[in-house]
């Protein structure tokens, strides 16, 4: 134990702020030789709390340490964080699996302690480009192996990958950017493995779909996440036309050399709907930028830096027809009010979701009665 039960006079006298070194040396006599503990300044909430707090505070932190010997942390009262792991060793032969690990979109500092902690302790890691994920295994002094796992050969890493696992080696799964499967190598090693009975246990982190929606004001309570469309015209004309009608925000992921097209073709299918451009995103570069979609091509030619980058657009829905007329009624009151014909159709749009186009024809035959 951390203190003496029988003896709260003594443990009145200390507090939380006993150092992290004096906890961890406490704590370590009852560890067996296999378990170390880890713990840092940051982990252990440092405030000077009511001697019967500090008490609880410590007999919490021990039953925690005691009784949850297995997993990879112990939450302490108010919030503080006692940290610990099993010797890698231990760790790798009794809980062997595939962890799933989001890596940065470009800002190191949006890498999760977890999956940094992952990375280091794990022996192989699959990796889609083993060049690019070397730099970032070498700065977290990660010693594990890689291998290559990228869409042209996953069947052959889903095997290898498996193979170790079995051998009771854990493996970190990686791509060069965001969560591997979303629009990224990995969703076949992972059915590999699902299907291989071991075990995979996926860790949240970036993904440059989320955090572009996040940023990006669209008001459509749904999306869905479409990826890369398809690379040849037609084709990527045809996967539109079949999406046209869907109510909900629709989100692709585009390369610079295509955006261009895409964007183009996305108003001559689409039509008039709201397109949010979100590119570099947490790099030094990044940029969020909405407009009418039938504006987006030339504002994107009008800087060639707009067109450098990776891409995550984002489209509003289809308009939802007006109940009822709604959509002229607030024509009719914008209107009223003095409004030019193609500002009241645009804000009666955006109020009702009656589609623009029709309610700026509507106006202009309310001023011509």
């Amino acid at each position: 134990m951390l203190c003496r039960q029988d003896d709260p006079a003594a443990l009145a006298r200390r507090n939380a702020g006993t150092s992290a070194a004096e906890i961890a040396a406490a704590a370590l006599t009852h560890f067996n030789k296999d378990q170390r503990f880890a713990v840092t300044t940051d982990q252990v909430d440092l405030a000077t709390p009511h001697p019967e707090i500090a008490l609880y505070d410590a007999l919490t932190a021990a039953f925690q340490i005691a009784c949850r010997q297995r997993l990879g942390f112990a939450a302490a009262r108010r919030g503080g964080i006692v940290g610990f792991c099993l010797h890698a060793e231990k760790m790798t032969e009794e809980f062997a699996a595939l962890y799933v690990v989001p890596t940065p979109l470009g800002n190191m500092a949006d890498l999760t302690r977890r999956a940094e902690e992952v990375l280091r302790t794990v022996r192989w890691v699959a990796a889609e480009d083993t060049r690019h994920s070397g730099p970032l295994l070498k700065q977290l002094g990660s010693q594990a192996k890689t291998l290559p796992a990228h869409q042209h050969n996953e069947h052959e890493a889903a095997a290898r990958i498996v193979e170790r696992l079995q051998a009771g080696e854990s493996v970190a799964l990686i791509s060069d950017a965001g969560t591997p499967g979303i629009s990224d190598p990995g969703a076949r090693v992972v059915a590999a493995v699902r299907a291989a009975g071991c075990k995979v246990v996926p860790l949240p982190g970036p993904c440059a779909a989320t955090t572009a929606l996040s940023g990006s004001g669209l008001l459509d309570e749904h999306f869905l996440f479409y990826g890369f469309l398809p690379s040849k015209g037609g084709q990527r004309r045809h996967v539109l036309e079949e999406l046209r009608e869907h109510p909900y925000a629709l989100v692709f992921y585009e390369a610079p050399h295509r955006v261009l097209e895409t964007v183009a073709d996305l108003a001559t299918v689409l039509g008039d709907r709201t397109l949010v451009i979100g590119r570099e995103l947490t790099k030094m570069f990044e940029s969020i930028h909405s407009c009418p979609l039938g504006e987006a091509l030339e504002w994107m030619k009008g800087d060639p830096n707009r067109q450098r980058g990776e891409f995550v657009l984002m489209v509003s829905g289809a308009p939802v027809d007006a109940d009822d007329g709604e959509g002229e009624r607030v024509l009719k009151l914008l209107l009223a009010e003095g409004l030019p014909v193609k500002q009241s159709a645009k804000l009666a749009s955006a109020i009702t979701g009656a589609a623009k186009n029709a309610l700026y024809e509507r106006a202009l035959a309310l001023k011509a009665e």
